[in-house]
């Protein structure tokens, strides 16, 4: 109910907004001589996900055809998938969501297979991934519905944090954990036995110190960024999942743009994605270290057991994969 109270708020909000908010491209570049777009992420500005739309606004306003602003930490709404509707509907958004989140959003399951549990355990993977027929099948389902999208990034393993120690699957039975709210995060709780709380990540860090979570499944940028510290004081390793952020924008943004400047802008947001998910992984070492450092346990499980306790998920096949989809994945990445 509070998802859809939201969802209206904005809808609400987005009627009320000036036509010239939703230009964007030429018809704002006629207006004031610049393309203006604005990167809105949830995330806080310490994380590599906001550094990365910062560099990619920074080179954008220094090449003179961009009004480019980044508005982070939930500035604009604390609910990515919010974000990615307003972006559909033509406001000059990029939006950092996630392969899984788009998958359940725009009902395309088998694009779930890149966030999938234990599927893609290599962030080296991801530089190949735009010139697979899938991903570009995948994009063009996207653009369809009036979203591009325009690079996947590296973001992070996501492990559990939590007020109780983990380390077996069992441990988790039963504790109320944020996770995301699409299928894929279903199927992990299911399959790991926890309840699986779908609430917006700016609200994850008082909902544990306040008791109404056990904790959260989250990757080491976040979770530093946030100082869950204060809260969490165990990690379990379990790298269930390799998560991508997937940066969208509209159609009409893109479209709205002059040739030249659209090549600018996408070239770009793609070579930032991969600096910056390089950055990210060499980062997450001294990360880990600094939530030990705040106190934090971390505990190494047995990845075997996590990894046996989801094997069901893909016999059974849960996330309504089509024939065949992780080999024909595997084999246009060279895997």
């Amino acid at each position: 109910m509070k998802r859809v109270q939201l969802f209206l708020v904005l809808v609400v909000a987005l009627m009320l907004l000036p036509a010239s908010v939703f230009a964007g491209g030429q018809d704002e570049a006629a207006s004031s001589g610049k393309i203006t777009v604005t990167f809105a992420g949830t995330e806080a500005a310490t994380t590599t996900q906001s550094k990365m739309m910062q560099a990619v606004a920074d080179v954008l306003n220094a090449d003179g055809r961009f009004d480019a602003e980044v508005l982070v930490a939930g500035a604009l709404s604390g609910d990515t998938d919010a974000l990615v509707t307003q972006a559909k509907l033509g406001v000059p958004l990029v939006v950092p969501s996630d392969p899984g989140r788009l998958a359940s959003q725009f009902n395309i399951p088998d694009m779930n297979i890149l966030m999938a549990p234990y599927i893609l355990t290599d962030p080296a993977v991801l530089e190949k991934l735009p010139d697979t027929e899938l991903f570009k099948t995948w994009s063009s389902q996207l653009e369809k519905q009036g979203i591009v999208l325009i690079a996947d990034m590296y973001n992070g393993f996501r492990n559990f944090y939590t007020v109780e120690k983990v380390e077996h699957v069992e441990d988790l039975s039963g504790m109320r954990i944020r996770g995301f709210g699409n299928d894929i995060g279903n199927a992990l709780a299911k399959h790991f036995g926890f309840a699986n709380i779908a609430i917006p990540f700016g609200e994850v860090f008082p909902a544990i110190q306040q008791g109404a979570l056990d904790g959260t499944e989250v990757q080491v940028s976040a979770a530093a960024g946030n100082a869950f510290w204060d809260v969490t004081p165990y990690i379990a390793i379990t790298k269930h999942y390799m998560l991508q952020t997937a940066f969208v924008c509209s159609t009409r943004l893109l479209n709205g743009m002059p040739d030249d400047a659209r090549e600018f802008f996408l070239k770009t947001i793609r070579e930032k994605a991969l600096e910056y998910g390089k950055t990210g992984e060499e980062a997450e070492d001294g990360l880990y270290q600094k939530m030990a450092d705040n106190g934090v346990t971390i505990t190494e499980v047995d990845l075997k057991e996590f990894q046996d306790a989801i094997a069901p998920l893909y016999k059974n096949n849960d996330l309504k994969f089509s024939p065949g989809l992780k080999e024909k994945l595997f084999d246009q990445l060279g895997m």
